[in-house]
């Protein structure tokens, strides 16, 4: 018999009030979270509280629908890496989310489990639904209250004190973690109790040991490409990091969309028009980056400009206009 779950995670804000949750049916499933966390730690908890939950059936195959690349990227590619490098990068920065990956890494042991990533927000019945309890947790705690747990696993091992414990490292040891990868890092965030990643160290961390190796923190040009590339897949929570507060975007129809509408539209500008995205020319300073590309849009191409500013140590997206080019 093979275990299906979706695991997810949502932070309001990354970071801010974030939750957890898998689930299988209704009479299976289970959901926390924290006053402050991010997207990528909630992904891991509702993973590592999965495997907790159905330890009790070790010959059971588990199949973990996911969609976090970042996660099924820990898991299956880079911690052997990490771990052999003593939980360090390929950059000799600290792996983020130490603590929650040393305890899943644990939790492998024995277990016969794949993952499977399915697209989020696109109508899986089981993401949707491990969306949806995530998402009320991260609520919860963002009004003060306590999140629906849910019933948990029929026959587990209680994992209630294993959960509350990695909520404590990941509050604890895990800050500490990332306040050290950070301080190396070109572009450090202030310090927080639960520190963000910068922009490039965040998106290394995502692309892996190997891509760090190709985008060094000395190319700020490139790594800016890919974060301009990646809001168009990624979900409204981690395009919250990457856009300013007063971002817009001018369409190439001349209209203005504001970013609480970019956000409600699953943090993608722009994308439904989008067909291809070519870098042409860049300029950078210090605290101003501004990205030309050639767009070719449904209606033909037109000339993108993407107007990123650093505040407080952090690139974000101020500005993104699309220009029709003329015959």
């Amino acid at each position: 018999m093979t275990i299906i779950a979706a695991a997810d995670g949502s932070a309001l804000g990354n970071p801010g009030p974030a939750g957890w949750a898998w689930y299988i049916d209704d009479e299976r499933w289970r959901a926390g979270g924290w006053p402050h966390g991010t997207n990528n730690q909630g992904e891991l908890m509702a993973v590592l509280d999965l495997f907790r939950a159905t330890a009790h059936l070790p010959t059971e195959k588990l199949r973990i629908l996911c969609d976090s690349q970042y996660v099924i990227n820990c898991v299956t590619k880079w911690m052997p890496g990490w771990k052999r490098k003593g939980w360090r990068k390929a950059d000799g920065n600290a792996v983020l989310n130490v603590e929650l990956l040393r305890q899943i890494d644990q939790q492998l042991i024995g277990r016969d489990y794949e993952f499977e990533w399915v697209k989020g927000h696109a109508g899986h019945h089981l993401n949707e639904a491990a969306d949806l309890r995530a998402r009320a947790a991260a609520t919860a705690y963002q009004k003060n209250t306590e999140p629906e747990a849910g019933p948990g696993f029929p026959g587990q091992i209680e994992a209630t004190v294993q959960t509350e414990a990695a909520v404590r490292s990941v509050q604890t040891s895990d800050s500490a973690e990332r306040s050290r990868a950070m301080k190396d890092t070109l572009q450090a965030a202030p310090r927080q109790e639960y520190s963000e990643p910068d922009l490039f160290s965040s998106l290394v961390e995502e692309l892996g040991d190997e891509t760090a190796q190709e985008l060094p923190e000395s190319d700020p040009v490139r790594a800016l490409q890919e974060c301009d590339q990646s809001l168009f897949s990624v979900d409204p929570s981690e395009a919250a990091v990457l856009l300013a507060e007063d971002f817009e975007e001018i369409t190439a129809t001349g209209r203005i969309i504001s970013r609480d509408a970019v956000l409600a539209d699953h943090g993608s500008p722009n994308a439904a028009s989008m067909l291809a995205l070519t870098p042409l020319s860049a300029s950078v300073d210090a605290e101003l980056a501004t990205l030309f590309y050639r767009v070719k849009t449904s209606s033909g191409t037109a000339i993108q400009t993407s107007l990123w500013r650093r505040s407080t140590g952090q690139w974000r997206l101020q500005l993104r206009q699309t220009t029709p080019e003329l015959d």
